[in-house]
This record gives C-alpha cells, structure tokens and sequence, in this order.
C-alpha cells in the first residue's frame, strides 16, 4: 500500500492553474526525486501535501487516510514533515534549541505549576539525534547562525526526525552546500530511507537526485509528465522532460 497517495490535485491562483490534475503515489521507504523547471508547480504541489495551500479539487490519503482537510499541525502530528530551503531556523538561538523550536518538552514546577520548557529534556535529546546522525558539530549550544550552511541543513534534519516522521520532504536542501557537505546531506537522506523514512526530495541539482532517488518525477506545467525509475533512465531524458522536448 502507498504511503502517500494523492488523486486528482488541482490548485490555481486568480487565473493561473498552476496543478492541473496531479495523480501521484509515494510508497514507505522510497527516496523519490521530483524535478521540473521554475513554475513547474513543484513548491505548490509540496505545500499542498503539508496543508499550508488548501487545494481547489483532489484529495490526498496518507497511511490510507484522507488527509485533503486536515491542518499542517496535523498533517505533521501524523509523520509529515518539510525541510524548507530557507530552513526556518532562529539563528541567534542555539542548536538543541533549534531542534524543538516550537515544540518544546515542558515541565511541572514543583509537580503542578504547568508550562516550564524542560531545557534539560531538551539538551539530552538534542545530543541524542545529533549523535544518531553522526554530524560533526562542535557543541549542541552553539548558535546556528555561527554554522556552515550543511551543519544548518544537518541541524534542520535533526529537527525533523526528532519527531519520527514518516515521509520528510526537503527543498533543495544542497542547493547553496560545499560538495563535501552535499555529500554528508545524500548520506542523510539514505539513513532515513533505511531507518524506513520516505523522503521526496525536491532539487536542481540532477546529480544529487541520480545519487539519491530511486524514482524521479517531473512536473511541467503544473503536471506529471514522467515518472522513471533511475536505473531505467538518465540525466538527458530527464531535462528534455523537463525543457519540454520530450513527449
């Protein structure tokens, strides 16, 4: 059974159709590339999955469950998670508290006065993901802002598998990276995969998708125009799909 199953996804703004029709399935465990041009619809097919755009017609299951109305809140509460490109992250606040921002653990003071963010929590669990990935940060209370860009993507990650998440979504996330720290991002994306995570990975780097994916999805115009398996494909079938020149 799919994952992710969405039927028919239709979204315009004014008078721009910007989905025209999106049929597409996302199965456990599978790291799936989704490529297209700029205004491809590939951003608002992404927002419309999370809940942050209400769709005009379609409906979207996940887990076999109709999610078409559901809040980000509990679209997210149910394992959806999305890595934005700009992060979203507080620069001045440190890693671990980054990583809850949000939605911090909170304690009872003195057994009964409600609502004390729990930093020790906080802290441990921090540590805890920051270790389970392996990533090389100096100190869990360090600024994010005095990190590099893949440190701030690993902290981003960190982030969102704190919460077990079943399917995560990431934008772009080695657009603006150093090729050692793109690296250390594609070795992220395969953990998740095998710690049984789904990942649609949204990206123009078409080397980080053949090196990631297994499947590759390219939206034109507001539509699937081609979804390949990797091994059956490769890197010019996908840009004429995604120039138009193919089909």
């Amino acid at each position: 059974m799919a994952l992710l199953t969405m039927s028919g996804l239709k979204k315009s703004f004014g008078s721009i159709e910007v989905l025209r029709g999106i049929d597409l399935e996302i199965n456990p465990s599978e790291v799936v590339g989704l490529v297209g041009d700029n205004g491809a619809g590939k951003s608002t097919l992404m927002k419309s999955i999370t809940g942050v755009y209400s769709l005009d017609e379609g409906n979207i299951r996940f887990e076999d469950q109709n999610i078409t109305s559901l809040a980000p809140g509990d679209r997210r509460a149910r394992g959806i998670e999305m890595i934005y490109q700009d992060l979203a992250l507080a620069p001045q606040q440190d890693i671990a508290n980054n990583i809850f921002l949000g939605r911090e653990p909170t304690k009872k003071l003195w057994g009964f006065l409600p609502g004390f963010v729990d930093k020790n929590k906080i802290d441990a669990e921090a540590l805890s993901m920051i270790d389970r990935l392996g990533a090389q940060i100096p100190s869990i209370h360090v600024p994010v802002g005095r990190l590099s860009g893949g440190q701030q993507q690993t902290v981003a990650i960190a982030r969102a598998l704190t919460f077990d998440p079943k399917l995560v979504i990431m934008d772009e996330p080695t657009a603006a990276l150093a090729v050692r720290e793109v690296e250390g991002v594609l070795k992220l994306i395969d953990q998740m995969q095998n710690s049984g995570i789904a990942v649609i990975l949204i990206s123009h780097r078409l080397n980080d998708i053949f090196a990631a994916c297994q499947r590759i999805v390219v939206l034109r115009r507001g539509s699937v125009i081609a979804d390949l398996q990797q091994e059956a494909t490769d890197m010019n079938e996908v840009v004429s799909y995604i120039v138009g020149a193919h089909g």
